[in-house]
């Protein structure tokens, strides 16, 4: 008895290649003892995505017929009304024990379900990242209990009814340790965070795919083992690949916007780990378009948090509308705050925190106009200025930042008692329109220097 299990898709929806492959690699590994699994984030976000509001994962789903999923965050990018329309019209079943809408189940999906296969009863059940109400205007339409809370109860309903195994469908990132310590579960598929985890916590079996349809995970419940398949080296399923060339295609995001003579990389390494060119080519052109809003008095700083920014292949040569749409694929407007220098050192200083989606010595800021020191080993920023000056805590400051920071408490706490002054355009429109005007020609000048790693 086997489970395939995939995840956090995301950007790979802007792949033609790795999402044929992806597919092709699950369909290989699939059959009469084996049930595919997901684990939220597969409709969004990405370019495809966002031009289709999460109905090129429909194509996706078709293709690999999975068994079972539940909902990462990024599947409520387009709203509960959208993410309720494409479970509707999606083949698997969907899972959820801990998401709920007015008091009832979100989009009608059960708690947990029992699957057979191979003469066996897997019983099922989905969890969602509690955090999540917090990303978006729709905080007050959906509710998330507890998970481990929900998890008990779902398990002892699975073990009452006798099943062989029970798997738990997470997307709560580094919760799962905790989820596996706590509740009677033989495997705990996550995702959530974008590093690959395969590891048992006593009796249970906790995997993790990583993001963008690079590897796929075989979980065989008998020999409790797990076996990782890379998709590059997979077979492709060229039907499917041939359906997103031509929905790319039809997107007409092909206008050149700029050349890149050095590549630049987008990878785990270049947004999480301390300053990176693309980083701050992002975190430039927030601040190039906050000044020409609102002037430089007082000074502005531009700030991108690292999860904002999506991994794939590196800018280089002539980079494209879709390119940059595809760095932050967000509808959400650039804001201007206004906030004192003790507000704004908070702010950096929260850099250094790991949410729940992240790993321990990750870091998520990216700044412009401004460089930091971070001491890890004493949880504090040991240097901060601006414009070459030290930030003064009674002074006034600007900072510009995705929306999106305003209404989470997860990433950058503080932003949420701030005052914009001013609202911009869509992100990956300030991105375009500072590659046509400025160019795209970052360098890395240390405006982050982290200690005690």
């Amino acid at each position: 008895m086997r489970l395939i299990h995939y995840s956090d898709i995301e950007n790979a929806h802007d792949a033609p290649e790795t999402i044929g492959r992806l597919a092709g690699t699950i369909d290989a590994l699939d059959g009469e003892e084996a049930l595919v699994c997901g684990t939220g984030d597969n409709l969004a976000p990405g370019v495809l995505p966002l031009v289709s509001r999460g109905g090129i994962a429909l194509e996706f789903f078709e293709a690999v017929r999975p068994a079972v999923e539940t909902f990462g965050n990024h599947d409520f990018d387009f709203g509960p009304d959208r993410a309720a329309e494409l479970v509707a019209r999606s083949p698997q079943r969907w899972l959820s024990a801990n998401v709920s809408r007015a008091g009832e189940p979100f989009a009608g999906v059960d708690p947990w379900c029992i699957e057979r296969a191979g003469g066996e009863r897997v019983g099922f059940f989905g969890l969602t990242d509690p955090t999540t109400p917090s990303v978006g205007d729709f905080e007050h339409e959906l509710a998330f209990s507890d998970p481990i809370d929900a998890a008990r109860r779902a398990v002892e309903a699975l073990r009452d009814r006798g099943v062989d195994y029970v798997v738990a469908l997470s997307h709560l990132g580094r919760t799962d340790s905790r989820l596996a310590a706590a509740c009677d579960i033989d495997v705990v598929l996550g995702g959530h965070v974008h590093t690959e985890r395969i590891e048992r916590i006593e009796g249970t079996v906790l995997t993790r795919p990583g993001t963008g349809g690079e590897v796929v995970l075989e979980v065989d419940l008998d020999a409790a083992e797990v076996n990782r398949h890379a998709v590059a080296d997979g077979p492709l399923d060229s039907v499917l690949a041939g359906r997103y060339r031509e929905r790319l295609a039809a997107a007409g995001l092909d206008t050149v916007v700029d050349t890149v003579e050095e590549p630049i990389l987008r990878t785990d390494q270049e947004a999480f780990h301390g300053e990176s060119r693309v980083g701050n080519f992002v975190a430039d052109a927030y601040r190039w378009a906050a000044e020409r809003a609102v002037g430089t008095d007082p000074p502005v700083i531009g700030l991108q948090n690292s999860g904002g920014i999506r991994t794939g292949p590196p800018l280089t040569g002539a980079v494209t509308t879709g390119d940059l749409i595809g760095l932050v694929p967000f509808d959400e407007p650039l804001v201007v705050v206004e906030l004192t220098g003790s507000a704004l050192r908070s702010v950096l200083r929260s850099g250094g925190d790991t949410p729940g989606f992240g790993e321990p010595d990750w870091w998520h800021a990216h700044v412009s106009g401004a460089r930091l020191a971070y001491d890890y080993d004493e949880d504090r920023l040991t240097a901060t200025t601006v414009a070459g000056d030290p930030i003064d805590p009674d002074r006034r400051y600007r900072l510009a930042v995705s929306e999106f920071l305003l209404h989470t408490d997860v990433e950058f706490p503080t932003l949420a008692e701030s005052s914009v002054v001013e609202r911009l355009d869509t992100q990956y429109r300030v991105l375009i329109e500072y590659a046509r005007t400025v160019g795209i020609d970052p360098m890395v000048e240390g405006r982050i220097v982290r200690d005690g790693l």
